[in-house]
C-alpha cells in the first residue's frame, strides 16, 4: 500500500504532526481560560468538530474493516492509531493494543536488564509482570514509561498495575540514566 504523505498533495510528517497537536494543546488551554460565553462557544466548537470528524473516522474504519491491509495500515499509522482510539472506533481489541505496546518496548526494557510481560487486563485495569536490576527508582522509571505506553494506546483503561514480585534471583545494577534514555519513553505508536 502506497504512503499517503507521498502521494499526492503535501502531508505532515510524524514530527510536525507532534508540534500541531502540541500548539493545540496550548491553544485550548488559552481558549479555555476565556471567560464567560465566548469561551465556551469556541469550546463548544471544537468539540462538535472533534464529533463529526470522529464519526467520519469512524466511518472510514467500518469501510476498512474488510480490507485487513487497509485495516492495518490504519491502526500502524501513529496520528490515526490515536484518533481511532480518542474516537473509540479502534478496530483492534484493548489487549492486543497492549500487548503490541508491551512487545514494542521490550527491547529497551531487556537492554536496561530487565523484562515486561502483560499478565493480564480485568476491570480496566492492565496486569504486568516487570523484573529489572538495580534500585527502586530504576524499575518505578520503566513502569512509569509502560504506563505511559499502554495508557497511550488504551487510554479506556484506568491503570497499569505492576504484579506483585515473588521471590527470585539477584539482579543486576542498572544505573538511572540508562532508564531515563529516549528510547524507552519515544518508541511506542499505537
Amino acid at each position: 500500500m502506497a504512503d499517503p504523505a507521498s502521494e499526492g498533495g503535501h502531508r505532515l510528517d510524524d514530527r510536525a504532526v507532534r508540534e500541531r497537536l502540541t500548539h493545540l494543546d496550548e491553544a485550548l488551554a488559552q481558549v479555555e481560560q476565556i471567560p464567560g460565553p465566548s469561551g465556551e462557544l469556541a469550546l463548544d466548537a471544537v468539540a462538535t468538530l472533534a464529533s463529526v470528524y470522529g464519526e467520519a473516522l469512524a466511518r472510514v474504519a467500518g469501510y476498512a474493516a474488510g480490507a485487513a491491509d487497509v485495516t492495518a495500515a490504519l491502526t500502524a499509522d501513529e496520528l490515526i492509531g490515536h484518533l481511532l482510539v480518542l474516537h473509540d472506533v479502534h478496530p483492534e481489541p484493548v489487549g492486543q493494543r497492549v500487548t503490541r505496546a508491551i512487545e514494542r518496548l521490550r527491547p529497551a526494557v531487556r537492554d536496561r536488564g530487565g523484562e515486561v510481560e502483560l499478565v493480564g487486563i480485568e476491570r480496566g485495569v492492565a496486569e504486568i509482570s516487570l523484573t529489572i536490576g538495580g534500585c527502586g527508582s530504576a524499575a518505578g522509571e520503566v513502569l512509569d514509561a509502560v504506563r505511559e505506553a499502554v495508557l497511550a494506546v488504551a487510554p479506556e483503561l484506568s491503570d497499569v498495575r505492576r504484579q506483585a514480585a515473588s521471590g527470585g534471583g539477584q539482579s543486576a545494577f542498572v544505573p538511572l540514566d540508562a532508564v531515563l534514555t529516549p528510547p524507552l519513553a519515544g518508541s511506542v505508536r499505537p
